[in-house]
């Protein structure tokens, strides 16, 4: 019996050792805690518009019926962009009021931007998308003045989208 009793104290021992092991491991974590802060860009340029514009009508004289222009804004960006304005004046490409030989700005009138015959309100276009517009080109019968430095004048229109 005395090897019995050795024997059953082995097993007892060996089996409460395993499960001493055994059970502590079950019931072993880690305790853990983490943060993170993390930063973007923003795009640093302005809406990234190319805009076209082409003259349909007869060559301008003073008083003479309008000539329509019509112009189209794409967005070039990557992402949608507000366009808030469209202005079209007589000026150079710096947007500098024209004055030619015996002709300027102030010979001619420029009608109100318009998008599908309304005037045109704020909008946002989507990437690679266009906004097509119109406005009017007259030249203005100036009484009094003489406006032959007008003849076959070639009038600069100043397009700017922004």
């Amino acid at each position: 019996m005395v090897k019995t009793t050795g024997r059953r104290k082995r097993i007892i021992i060996t089996t409460a050792a395993m499960l001493a092991i055994g059970g502590g491991a079950a019931f072993a974590y880690w305790s853990a805690a983490g943060t993170s802060n993390t930063t973007t860009t923003a795009a640093a340029e302005s809406a990234n518009y190319t805009v076209t514009s082409s003259v349909a009508g007869a060559a301008l004289s003073p008083g003479s019926a309008a000539q329509t222009v019509t112009f189209t804004v794409k967005n070039e960006s990557s992402g949608g962009q507000k366009l808030g304005n469209v202005a079209v004046t007589v000026a150079d490409t710096a947007g500098v009021s024209w004055t030619g030989t015996g002709c300027s700005a102030a010979d001619f009138t420029v009608g109100p931007v318009l998008v599908g015959g309304n005037p045109f309100t704020a909008t946002e276009i989507a990437s690679g998308a266009t906004l097509t517009g119109t406005v009017t080109l007259e030249m203005k019968n100036r009484v009094g003045v003489d406006q032959n430095g007008c003849k076959g004048a070639v009038v600069p229109l100043h397009v700017a989208a922004s």
